[in-house]
């Protein structure tokens, strides 16, 4: 945006990219002239812009034109002198941008401000004179797109101006839209510039601008963006698809064409009233069909684009299509229905179409032609964006001021509300540069839900370390899993559009993420989050077992700080295996049995305890074994006909049980279950982990219990350490069929 950035007539491919605009672009040296001739009476427009203020009446018949008349006459006074490089006088560049917002339907103040947008910065004018004249709505675009000085700056002016500009975006989308003009403009006259400035700026206007117009649904400055870049940073490629362009344009038979007067056809015989209009693709766009399909055929290098007055016409134009054609069904999307995240609303469909058509073309065959159905509204926006809303602070609009005294804008998407919280924790300039394009890149966004029905708007591949941050910021640290769709996931789960996530959070406040959650970890909130306590914690960071505890599939998620670290591929163990378990002597009077001087076993399949209901069987030797009713080794021993003993319990108080716990892994895992289970007054006699499996990890205890009252209590507590979603007792597995 200064006053030397650009020139108004570039060389080389640049100039030759195609335009899609409702009149021939302005003599700027025409313009400049008129610009010169300085302000006019109050009566009278100048005719510099006039331009601007046709395609504005064309938008607002009835706008008031005095406050684009004083911002030209400030903004011409200002910038008189000033020239760009191409000898033009500097006032056309804000002349042309003001043009591109008033051909989209910008109102009266993005245009009154977009006059003035490189006042302050270039000029003598202040942001003070600027509010004092034209209000604060005013002040506010033209601080939003002011740059920051590189005197002051350094090399941190351009990813902090950025930064500037996408608060200011925050409270207004207004700044953006005429960031985004200003860039046009700027690429339409870049041939002047250094090829290796050419190449710069392209880049980004590729990873930073153009994410940001599809993002704000300004369609029709996207596209023309792509081509320029296309251009700049692949003037070979740019030129072979222009070739093909020209090709197919002077072959004697368009199939667009006659596909279009056939759906004229086939809905006015419907009595649908409907626009029928050939829509060419620009040459990004046929580069990239090319590269999909190979062989471009005539219905390629465009679509048909289907207008209608009513969201119902829509629909029946859909119905007259495939009745009466042959509709490709994997081509059909209803974004009227389920619309874009940035605003756009069309149904997309795709029919096949025969024939004769030109030999010697390679056309004779069956073309798909692709087929866009929308409202004159739904182009309105699908073209313009944001910039098609108008003011959202005009009579009428909410305009709710935030906690922090900002403005609540109700056309504020969710992708850059999530952009503002991110950047606020960006600790440096190149990591919010580098983070932004890589949030940028992500061009596609789900919806997941919460259980209590809240929406968490997120990009394609995130996973519920993602949805976790999203939900509760740093306090995401004490994240132990999650359920998707009311199944148990382990965090780094990727979620699919529509599902509903409930985040199971621990209350350890000393709470740590792992290195390893980064590889899970897709937007700029997580992964900055956990950069930033990593970088406070080197020591923690470093620490390989922590790292590994909260891995998506941990191999040791139990192994930090001197814990139990289980064995590849068996279940480790603090008590060696003994073969198999015949139970263990029960306590003296513990339990009675109906065979006096007999010894009795508890048995360790089921580990009965007070007040469980018990059965008793003779074994080998004469002993007698005691189950709870409900084990299913009593029901198998039954089965073959063991000899029952009668049994109850006795007096004694100790008791043996074994308890099964499922968790997630965390480090200090097993530290807390033992010192939850010693703070019961339980002595653990053998504990074993099994190897972690998608982050869920299975133990099991077996516990002299002091008081078998206890037991209860303890289960409760072993259920309240973070992590463990389940504790139960032990039970032999179900016997199998026949045995």
């Amino acid at each position: 945006m200064s006053a030397d950035a650009t020139n108004s007539t570039p060389p080389g491919p640049v100039a030759a990219a195609p335009r899609r605009r409702t009149r021939p672009r302005l003599d700027l040296r025409r313009l400049g002239r008129a610009a010169l001739l300085g302000p006019t009476s109050r009566d009278r427009l100048p005719d510099a812009i006039g331009h601007v203020v046709e395609a504005h009446r064309a938008h607002f018949p009835d706008a008031d034109l005095e406050p684009l008349r004083r911002a030209y006459v400030l903004a011409e006074s200002s910038h008189r002198g000033q020239k760009r490089k191409s000898g033009e006088p500097y006032i056309t560049h804000p002349l042309a941008v003001t043009l591109i917002l008033a051909e989209l339907g910008a109102e009266t103040t993005t245009l009154t401000a977009s006059l003035l947008h490189d006042t302050v910065e270039d000029t003598e004018v202040t942001l003070d004179q600027v509010g004092e004249e034209f209000g604060a709505e005013v002040r506010y675009l033209v601080d939003g797109v002011t740059k920051l000085e590189k005197v002051d700056y350094g090399a941190a002016a351009e990813p902090e101006t950025f930064r500037k500009m996408l608060v200011a975006t925050g409270n207004d989308v207004r700044v953006m839209s005429i960031k985004l003009a200003d860039r046009l403009h700027n690429m339409r006259t870049l041939g002047v510039m250094r090829p290796e400035k050419q190449a710069r700026i392209a880049r980004v206007t590729r990873d930073v601008l153009i994410p940001l117009a599809e993002r704000l649904g300004v369609q029709a400055l996207k596209t023309e963006l792509e081509d320029l870049v296309f251009a700049v940073l692949h003037p070979e490629e740019y030129a072979r698809t222009r070739e093909l362009i020209a090709e197919n344009a002077a072959r004697p038979h368009d199939p667009l064409a006659e596909v279009a007067e056939l759906v004229r056809q086939v809905l006015r015989e419907a009595g649908i009233a409907a626009e029928v209009l050939v829509r060419p693709r620009h040459v990004l766009s046929v580069h990239r069909v090319a590269r999909k399909r190979g062989r471009l055929r005539g219905c390629d290098f465009g679509r048909l684009l289907v207008l209608v007055n009513e969201d119902a016409d829509c629909y029946a134009v859909l119905g007259e299509l495939h009745t009466c054609m042959t509709p490709v069904v994997s081509e059909f999307k209803d974004f009227i229905a389920v619309p874009k995240f940035n605003l756009y609303q069309s149904l997309h469909t795709a029919v096949a179409h025969p024939r004769a058509g030109d030999e010697a073309s390679g056309d004779s065959d069956v073309q798909v032609v692709e087929v866009l159905i929308r409202t004159h509204r739904m182009h309105k926006v699908a073209e313009a964006g944001v910039v098609a809303l108008g003011n959202p602070y005009a009579a009428g609009a909410d305009e709710q001021p935030g906690g922090d005294g900002e403005r609540a804008d109700p056309t504020r998407p969710g992708w850059l509300s999530r952009l503002l919280a991110w950047q606020r924790e960006a600790p440096d300039p190149d990591t919010f540069w580098s983070t932004l394009r890589e949030d940028l890149a992500q061009d596609h966004e789900i919806t997941v839900f919460r259980p209590d029905g809240a929406s968490l708007g997120l990009p394609e591949g995130a996973s519920c370390i993602d949805a976790a941050y999203a939900q509760y910021g740093e306090d995401a640290h004490a994240a132990i899993g999650a359920r998707v769709n009311g199944r148990l996931a382990a965090l780094g789960t990727v979620l699919k559009d529509g599902d509903t996530v409930e985040l199971l959070m621990g209350q350890d406040p000393a709470a740590a993420p792992s290195r390893a959650w980064l590889e899970h970890a897709r937007t700029p909130t997580a992964r900055i989050a956990i950069q930033r306590w990593l970088a406070a914690h080197p020591a923690a960071a470093d620490d390989t077992p922590r790292s590994k505890a909260a891995a998506r599939t941990p191999q040791n998620a139990l192994s930090a700080h001197g814990e139990v670290r289980p064995a590849p591929h068996k279940a480790a163990s603090t008590a060696p295996a003994h073969g198999r378990d015949h139970g263990r002597p029960a306590p003296a009077d513990a339990v009675v049995v109906d065979r006096p001087h007999t010894a009795v076993r508890l048995a360790g399949c089921c580990t009965p305890v007070p007040p469980d209901r018990i059965t008793a069987f003779v074994v080998r030797n004469g002993a007698v074994t005691v189950h709870r009713v409900e084990c299913p080794t009593a029901a198998r021993m039954q089965a073959a006909g063991r000899t029952e003993a009668g049994v109850r319990w006795g007096d004694a108080a100790e008791f043996r049980v074994t308890l099964l716990a499922e968790s997630f892994g965390r480090p200090r895992l097993l530290a807390d279950l033992t010192e939850a289970i010693a703070r019961e007054g339980v002595e653990i006699v053998s504990a074993t982990v099994a190897p972690p499996a998608q982050q869920r990890v299975h133990h099991t205890y077996t516990l002299q219990l002091p008081d078998a009252a206890r037991l209860p209590a303890l289960m409760r507590a072993m259920r309240d350490v973070p992590g463990v979603y389940d504790v139960r007792r032990a039970q032999a597995p179900a016997p199998q069929h026949g045995s």
